[in-house]
């Protein structure tokens, strides 16, 4: 695919995307969401990478839908995704297909840097991402009511689980702006940090050199369905049964082996 609105590149098995449009403060359009998905989907199929961390170019992350395809809206007289009839499907599942949720169950840890301004659709992608590191600056909203619009992609669903449902109706029904520095107890973000970029990475390196990528993986599978539908009885027995599994691996024996001779395992 060719690559107008987004880019991206692995180095020592992080994967950085970039929302590249800063002449639009990283605007959402119809392209980059087919870009972001084609490059998700490329990702998740390499060896060479454990963890994805999702920024936008310059100093903001991304300002939510585009003014002119939120007018096209308007005079279509509904809603468009700007996806082709057939989309690149990174991560996915049971209930998990619809964007941005398939991200909760792609198979490697994704992590928002949340380096500026992040509203509207901006905002729905980060919080569906594993981890947030945010500026403290950084100014958010989640914009759709002052649009005349609903809670958009599934941000109804996702902040109440994150900060509660008062903080999250506050939100959602007002449409105000709020900053990192203040809602950095809200539970919300993994880190309020000057330069979330560095502290994404930082996180995904660690990741990288000392965990399993199946363990990795089948962690955040479990995470997903705990989050959707199981009970803690199901939870446990899921757990009971996935140990098994784990134990008659390659990775679970050089994972005891560096244990017992307290080395760094190599995965």
């Amino acid at each position: 695919m060719d690559l107008t609105a987004t880019r991206f590149e692995v180095e020592d098995r992080i994967a950085t995307v970039w929302l590249d449009r800063p002449h639009r403060a990283n605007a959402w359009t119809g392209q980059m969401h087919a870009e972001y998905r084609w490059i998700m989907a490329e990702l998740e199929q390499r060896d060479d990478v454990r963890a994805v961390v999702v920024t936008g170019t310059g100093d903001r992350f991304c300002v939510g839908g585009d003014s002119a395809a939120l007018t096209a809206h308007v005079e279509r007289g509904g809603y468009d995704t700007g996806l082709p009839p057939e989309p690149a499907r990174p991560g996915g599942g049971d209930g998990l297909d619809a964007d941005f949720a398939w991200q909760m169950g792609y198979r490697l840890p994704i992590i928002a840097a949340v380096n500026g301004a992040c509203a509207g659709v901006g905002l729905a992608l980060a919080l569906f991402c594993d981890l947030r590191f945010v500026t403290p600056e950084a100014r958010m909203t989640t914009a759709a009511p002052k649009l005349g619009l609903p809670a958009e992609y599934g941000m109804s669903w996702t902040l109440p689980r994150l900060v509660g449902l008062a903080r999250a109706t506050d939100l959602l029904l007002s449409g105000r702006v709020f900053t990192g520095a203040e809602t950095a107890d809200w539970g919300l973000w993994n880190g309020v940090v000057e330069d979330p970029y560095s502290a994404a990475r930082a996180w995904a390196a660690n990741v990288a050199a000392t965990t399993g990528p199946v363990a990795v993986a089948t962690a955040k599978r479990q995470i997903a369905a705990d989050t959707i539908h199981n009970s803690p009885a199901a939870s446990v027995d899921e757990s009971i049964s996935l140990l098994d599994q784990a134990m008659g691996t390659d990775e679970y024996a050089e994972g005891i082996a560096a244990f017992n001779e307290r080395r760094p395992p190599t995965f």
